[in-house]
């Protein structure tokens, strides 16, 4: 009785964690030969790389083979085993029929049938499988990026980084507004709408006055008016002073607190804002020369004050010496006209 013979078929498939031209490099190491040559191997149809082989000699093609990164498959070599020299085994029998033409291998399992559009095994339709295979050969040979080797093409690193948009694309400055919550402002733009809050606050007061000397109804309720609008746009400013440092709006009410207020106001007066982009969103556009005036005027506050407080105690110590000198002055003598 004869050993079974074996074969060693490749379908142009490779080994897990392979590049498609390392495997063509072993393979051309491995047999020899020249690289146009290997590229012939994978056109995605089934490829006998040796036959006639014993158990042991296949088993030594096939662990070889799929160290240098090629996925074979050692089969029976019934062409192999066929023989016109009659043995004991087969004296009384005929000899094997050589492999009819009609027949026809799958390129995906290695199953042999009679010639089929699909694989009676594993189902698929084989013209398609090939086409496949084939396109899948030439995307891994082409890499898009001409500066990129092929195997980085085929087989992209996991461990790279992302090349999808991540997150949301902020614009370079914040908007401005006021009358909200949201957003940052800088030190020189809290001082400038503070400034030009305290401004819009003179004649909105004299409106009132004006309103109590009509009515103290309606002055008490253009008070209240005023007061809460005044109360809300200060938080408002504050706020976005407090984001541009990167710290929470509601720490703003520390300035009720006795002295804590006093250090807390001096803070959000010196400590900077961030350059860049934070929680609260995109820093805020630079200063313009309305926002730098109104914040140099503030100086003019505290000298103002100083100015006030020398000249008005002056102006009320003249009013009261002019007054006691009127009084203290004697009265005129009456003139009597001569009578002739």
């Amino acid at each position: 009785m004869t050993d079974a013979r074996f074969k060693i078929v490749f379908t142009g498939e490779l080994m897990p964690a392979v590049t498609l031209d390392a495997v063509k490099d072993n393979l051309a190491r491995l047999f020899k030969s020249d690289r146009a040559k290997i590229d012939g191997l994978f056109s995605g149809s089934a490829v006998a790389l040796k036959r006639d082989l014993t158990a042991s000699e296949a088993d030594k093609y096939l662990a070889a083979l799929q160290s240098a990164g090629a996925k074979v498959r050692k089969e029976p070599d019934l062409a192999a085993s066929l023989s016109l020299v009659e043995t004991d085994d087969h004296r009384t029998s005929e000899p094997e029929s050589a492999p009819s033409s009609n027949n026809m291998t799958c390129p995906k399992c290695g199953h042999e049938q009679l010639k089929s559009v699909d694989c009676a095994a594993c189902g698929i339709v084989i013209e398609k499988y090939l086409a496949r295979q084939a396109q899948l050969a030439e995307t891994a040979t082409a890499p898009t990026n001409p500066t990129v080797p092929a195997a980085s093409a085929a087989a992209p690193s996991p461990y790279a980084t992302p090349q999808a948009q991540v997150g949301e694309v902020l614009p370079e400055f914040g908007e401005l507004n006021v009358f909200t919550t949201d957003g940052r402002i800088g030190r020189l733009r809290y001082l400038g709408w503070g400034m030009a809050m305290m401004l819009i606050a003179i004649p909105v007061f004299g409106i009132v006055m004006a309103g109590m000397a009509l009515s103290d109804l309606l002055g008490g309720l253009l008070a209240v008016i005023a007061v809460i609008t005044l109360v809300v746009i200060s938080v408002f400013i504050g706020v976005q002073r407090l984001h541009d440092i990167g710290w929470s709006g509601w720490l703003l009410l520390l300035n009720l607190i006795p002295v804590v207020g006093s250090v807390f106001s001096l803070l959000m007066l010196l400590v900077p804002g961030s350059n860049d982009a934070n929680r609260f969103g995109p820093p805020p556009p630079p200063n313009s020369r309305a926002v730098t005036l109104l914040a140099c005027t503030v100086i003019l506050v505290p000298i103002l004050g100083i100015l006030a407080a020398i000249a008005i105690p002056a102006y009320q110590d003249y009013v009261t010496r002019a007054t006691s000198a009127a009084l203290s002055a004697p009265p005129a003598e009456q003139v009597v006209p001569a009578t002739e």
